[in-house]
């Protein structure tokens, strides 16, 4: 099954069309390993999935990990499958150990580097993953648009900004005639909506960009698995229970237990459907370790809440 243009969306001010669900790459060569791995990203290209996210970094935080596996698990499956015109691929660069920062000649070495693990000659959208605000903006678009002359990129974007720096970017590319970012990867969720929204999603909304949101599900807090008393076998266990101990969190569950049950859905589906539907925004980025993970967040770009729904759930989560 492949995706039907109807299901598809224009990201931001590209060419780029990509499903309503960004499947996060973070948990390859991680949680998943090459097998598992594997195993996801055949089942959501399977369902008409094409937009698939990572980073250099990926997964350097792990014992033993240097960075790029996840990358390189993405490469060999590209390899592998023979599906690269299939699929938008996005990576980052500045946080890998051995190229920190957006300096012009980093910027340009990581890119290289991510090049070499994905096995591609061009990443579809490429992100600056953190703002190094002591780097002029500057330096930073003139190394990204090189690229994109270059061939090596295809669309620039950025992650991990303010809202200042995005702005002072995006008016030196138009001043200049240099790459524009057409993109934006906030963290944002029910539980995280001023991380984005305000002056950042401002300026997203005049520039055009779409936004490419990620911790989605909250670190699976979104996904309902997390209860007074149950305890949650995750890696990322800790930062997602926390949220039970808040107010806004018992209510947005309260709302997303009922929502769900209402379009006989899952609660990540619910939560990923509110996010899809906040202006500006693209494709909410959510990863799946298992393949049994996946139909919950692919569902995403079938439901539909009601008017009535999003308002709950935005009321929920003030």
């Amino acid at each position: 099954m492949t995706s039907s243009s109807s299901t598809l969306r224009k990201l931001g001010t590209s060419d780029l069309e990509v499903f309503p669900l960004s499947l996060g790459g973070n948990v390859f060569g991680w949680t998943a390993d090459e097998a598992t791995s594997f195993e996801v990203l055949d089942a959501y290209v399977a369902a008409g999935g094409n937009f698939i996210d990572t980073a250099d970094v990926y997964s350097a935080w792990v014992d033993g990990n240097k960075g790029g596996e996840s990358e390189t698990v993405i490469g060999t499956w590209l390899a592998s499958r023979g599906r690269r015109d299939d699929v938008v691929i996005a990576t980052k660069g500045s946080q890998h150990p051995e190229y920190q920062g957006l300096s012009a000649a980093n910027i340009k070495a990581a890119a290289d580097a991510s090049l070499k693990r994905l096995g591609t000659d061009h990443i579809d959208l490429y992100y600056t993953h953190y703002d190094k605000p002591e780097v002029p903006v500057e330096e930073i678009i003139g190394a990204l648009d090189e690229l994109v002359k270059a061939g090596k990129v295809r669309h620039i974007a950025a992650s991990n900004i303010s809202a200042e720096r995005l702005k002072e970017s995006l008016d030196f590319s138009d001043r200049e005639g240099l790459a524009r970012y057409v993109a934006l990867q906030p963290h944002y969720n029910l539980v995280s909506r001023d991380t984005y929204e305000g002056e950042l999603q401002d300026v997203a909304a005049r520039a055009g960009l779409g936004s490419v949101p990620y911790y989605a599900l909250a670190s699976g807090f979104l996904t309902g698995k997390y209860r007074p008393g149950v305890a949650v076998d995750s890696a990322r266990a800790a930062g997602a229970g926390k949220h039970l101990e808040t107010e806004r969190g018992q209510r947005v569950l309260t709302a997303l237990d009922e929502i769900a049950q209402a379009h006989d859905a899952e609660i990540a589906t619910v939560a990923l459907a509110w996010l899809a539907a906040q202006p500006t925004v693209t494709a909410p980025i959510a990863s799946a370790r298992t393949v049994e993970q996946l139909p919950a967040l692919l569902a995403v770009a079938d439901l539909r809440l009601t008017q009535a729904d999003l308002d709950r759930l935005t009321v929920a989560s003030a």
